[in-house]
């Protein structure tokens, strides 16, 4: 028996502990792989690819997609917007967020139950694209940098786990004791809750920062101007530039024709690349606040 001992584990805690670990890295195999694959295809030739024989390794290897794609001044154009809507509308988020949900997190507040279902019933119902778009027109919006900014300052998915956490996480009696020493709830708030919700601002600040980061549909529907376009529409417009080219050329016949179809799949995969790298980048850094907050009310008592 002590064969099948490893650390003081018995034989079917090492079978346990072997699926477990195997079917951990089958999960991992069938997440990473498909990142893994647009990265290869990104420089490996596009008829190998759209044959299959690009498994493992890039073959036909080329940076024809990314100079493509760099070669573009509107893509460093395209990179600061985004990062600055991102960065910008990030911050206005947590600022809108973590003081509603402090607040809706209070018993004393008697609106808050009434308040919070006018919040939820927004996340069923909303005004439709054309009357938006009417209203965003009216209060002169369009085309400007705040349109990424003031309509989506507040999601209610956010402030309801938010809310969870601070009636769940932060002990009434913190408050009853700061409150005998003359601490008002703004002081509260900005020296004890503040600190104590790291988990949960790490969280909605990924949710937020993400989301700004692929605004796709906003400059979609609310920008023409060209130096208000955020990366993602201007990776569109390289993207089907790209393809008008190819399939021109493909019509048109001749090694330009052959040259563009062979290399235009290395464009798509390489916007992919660039518009997902950064926040790849970003997430291990607040990783380990990740779990935490999201089992926020799983677990009660």
């Amino acid at each position: 028996m002590s064969v099948f001992k490893v650390k003081g584990k018995t034989k079917s805690d090492v079978v346990f502990d072997t699926v477990v670990y195997l079917l951990c890295i089958v999960i991992f195999v069938v997440i990473a792989y498909p990142v893994y694959f647009v990265v290869i295809a990104s420089i490996s030739d596009s008829t190998l690819v759209a044959t299959g024989q690009v498994t493992l390794f890039p073959r036909g290897f080329s940076t024809f997609g990314y100079s493509e794609i760099f070669k573009d001044s509107r893509i460093w154009l395209g990179y600061r917007n985004t990062i600055l809507y991102t960065v910008i509308g990030t911050i206005v988020n947590l600022l809108f967020t973590l003081p509603a949900a402090y607040a809706l997190s209070r018993q004393e507040f008697r609106a808050r139950r009434f308040l919070m279902l006018f919040f939820v019933i927004t996340m069923f119902f909303n005004g439709g694209l054309i009357p938006t778009y009417l209203l965003m027109k009216q209060i002169h919006m369009t085309n400007t940098f705040w349109v990424f900014i003031i309509p989506f300052c507040v999601n209610v998915f956010n402030l309801i786990i938010t809310r969870s956490f601070f009636e769940t996480s932060i002990p009434k009696e913190l408050y009853e004791a700061a409150s005998l020493d003359g601490c008002s709830h703004f002081q509260f708030f900005m020296t004890i809750v503040i600190p104590l919700s790291k988990p949960i601002i790490s969280v909605i600040a990924l949710y937020y920062l993400v989301g700004h980061w692929n605004d796709f549909f906003t400059a979609l529907i609310y920008i023409r101007e060209d130096g208000l376009k955020p990366l993602q529409i201007i990776l569109r417009d390289i993207l089907l530039s790209n393809q008008v080219f190819s399939a021109g050329a493909g019509t048109g016949g001749g090694t330009g024709g052959a040259y563009a179809q062979k290399y235009a799949d290395q464009v798509k995969y390489g916007v992919i690349i660039v518009s997902t790298i950064p926040i790849l980048m970003v997430y291990p850094f607040i990783q380990k606040y990740f779990e935490k907050g999201v089992m926020i009310g799983a677990v009660k008592g």
